[in-house]
């Protein structure tokens, strides 16, 4: 097939505006953490662009995208053997289609950080994104994306599946490594400053765009629907979080709003082009309401997500992937057009990826605990990871 330099353009810009993501990520996550710990948590989003970029082009691709089997793909790729400069992936360059979906690559593994801050090793981090990248992500982007046993099965345009919905339980899994933070549910633990979460709310919608209108892999009119479902279902999910904070506290909070446009950006990523803008609403709509929930539900349950990775991004994908199978109606048929099958399939899909997430994730848990360690001591969490991980501070005036 011939390269369409429109289609070109646009997939480069969209890497470009993903990659854009990981600074917002750390702002967002940066912005709710303690002073002492603010470096640590960026850190997390920033040191994936580096060791999740090489394990992607060295072996992660290959595995997601290789020829291989209904699980994996093989390694015809590794090291991206087979790919040269006049190599093609539709109407795209080979080269951009691997930069594209390495972005996604990038991302995931750091969206689990958000549920472990000021708890857990740099070195173990790094350990643990790198195995989950191999083990947990390269086969779900396979099984959806890849060729796989769900390749043309379940829908899911961008990623709510494969993004969402395994970092989103991992964060839960990993938990149970971790332990709660020295003091909560006792202490005030408050975020640091909200203004940094403020602005890494709008650079992540900003690279959003990227992200899901991106996933067209082509400048057409599939791309403009992803573009306008992404411009309004974080709107209406924002709203609906800060409707239900307002009725149940009294108090619209600015996190609160951030929060929700989060989950709005979260649930309607598998649905962008499947769906259309006023069905976007109506799922933005519920997000706000789902997610803000689970966040809630932690405080019964007692189970410690810092900055709420799994009520946001776990339960936020699953439930846009379960919509998708509802209001899909633009290349595809949902529930609401006759077609209980695709909601059947998705539901599938979404189960099979949390069982095995989950497996795998207390595996890769299980092992570092015991070879390396995962938690920090009780003294380096209370003195905090900027100084005991890092040896830097934050503020220094």
């Amino acid at each position: 097939m011939a390269i369409v330099a429109a289609d070109l353009v646009w997939v480069l810009i969209s890497s470009a505006l993903i990659l854009f993501m990981l600074p917002g990520l750390a702002f967002f996550y940066g912005g709710m953490v303690r002073r002492k710990n603010v470096l640590s948590s960026m850190m997390h989003s920033f040191v994936a662009m580096g060791v999740m970029t090489i394990e992607w082009v060295v072996i992660g691709y290959s595995l997601a995208f290789g020829t291989g089997n209904w699980f994996i793909g093989d390694l015809e790729h590794a090291f991206l053997r087979g790919i040269d400069l006049y190599s093609v992936s539709g109407t795209i360059p080979t080269y951009a289609f691997v930069v594209f979906q390495g972005m996604f690559a990038v991302i995931t593994p750091a969206l689990i950080s958000g549920a472990i801050v000021g708890r857990a090793k740099f070195s173990s981090y790094i350990a643990f994104i790198a195995l989950w990248g191999l083990i947990v992500y390269a086969p779900v982007c396979h099984w959806v994306w890849g060729g796989g046993f769900l390749t043309g099965e379940a829908l899911d345009f961008a990623g709510g599946t494969v993004v969402h919905v395994t970092s989103g339980i991992s964060s839960l899994a990993i938990l149970v490594f971790l332990g709660k933070r020295k003091g909560y549910g006792i202490d005030s633990i408050k975020p640091h400053n909200v203004t940094l979460t403020l602005l890494g709310t709008g650079l992540l919608w900003f690279g959003w765009f990227g992200f899901n209108a991106g996933s067209s892999l082509a400048a057409n009119e599939v791309a403009s629907l992803a573009f306008i479902t992404t411009f309004v279902a974080p709107a209406a999910a924002g709203l609906s979080w800060m409707a239900i904070e307002w009725m149940s506290t009294g108090k619209p909070t600015a996190l609160g709003f951030a929060t929700g446009i989060l989950a709005g950006l979260v649930v309607i990523t598998p649905a962008a082009g499947f769906v259309t803008p006023m069905a976007a609403i109506v799922m933005g709509l519920i997000a706000g309401v789902i997610c803000y929930k689970a966040v809630m539900l932690k405080g019964k349950l007692g189970y410690d997500d810092s900055l709420d990775a799994f009520g946001v991004h776990g339960v936020g994908g699953i439930t846009g992937a379960i919509l998708t199978g509802v209001f899909a109606s633009v290349g595809a048929t949902g529930l609401l057009l006759g077609d209980s099958h695709q909601l059947f399939i998705q539901v599938e899909g979404v189960i099979i990826t949390i069982v095995y997430a989950v497996v795998c994730t207390l595996i890769i848990g299980f092992v570092l605990q015991k070879t390396i360690g995962f938690k920090v001591s009780e003294s380096e969490e209370n003195i905090g990871l900027d100084k005991t991980q890092h040896g830097e501070s934050a503020y220094n005036i």
